[in-house]
């Protein structure tokens, strides 16, 4: 008898559904930081309102708090990344980590019906073909634990 294979359903995420909180690098000291967009405030007296950043290294204890005006914002370094012979696996935070674990171990992979409206715009149908292959899946997979372990010591 053959094993069940994993199942994998797409949440039908899209990737900017991951950018409220990420670990990032902390620009001080190197350590792992933690950097979220937080909603915006009430409208200024021109009408604009702005997204708040906050970017928080428990290592050192730096804090920065900034606004993301007309969406020009500082960009940190990702935490969650490393790189294969193929490319490099990133991640914003673990819930996308996780995500992507989830899909590059699953045997059995099921989208939604090709008709389906905004089924080619989410994250995981647009993730690279070398992340899909199933001859990959071991190293991509490695690669994934690398990740996660880099938060326990980090």
């Amino acid at each position: 008898m053959s094993a069940t294979p994993v199942r994998f359903r797409d949440p039908l995420s899209k990737e900017y559904e991951f950018t409220d909180s990420m670990l990032v690098r902390c620009p001080r000291c190197d350590g792992m930081a933690h950097f979220d967009r937080r909603p915006a405030d009430a409208p200024d007296a021109h009408g604009m309102s702005y997204r708040q950043l906050r970017l928080v290294c428990p290592s050192c204890g730096l804090v920065r708090n900034s606004s993301c005006a007309q969406g020009r914002c500082a960009h940190p370094v990702l935490w969650l990344r490393t790189r294969t012979r193929h490319g490099e696996v990133w991640a914003y935070n673990l819930e996308h980590l996780d995500l992507l674990r989830r899909f590059v171990a699953a045997s059995l992979r099921e989208r939604p019906p090709w008709y389906e409206r905004g089924r080619k715009m989410t994250y995981v149908a647009r993730l690279p073909a070398w992340i899909k292959r199933a001859k990959n899946r071991d190293e991509v997979l490695r690669a994934i634990d690398r990740i996660r372990a880099s938060v326990l010591t980090g």
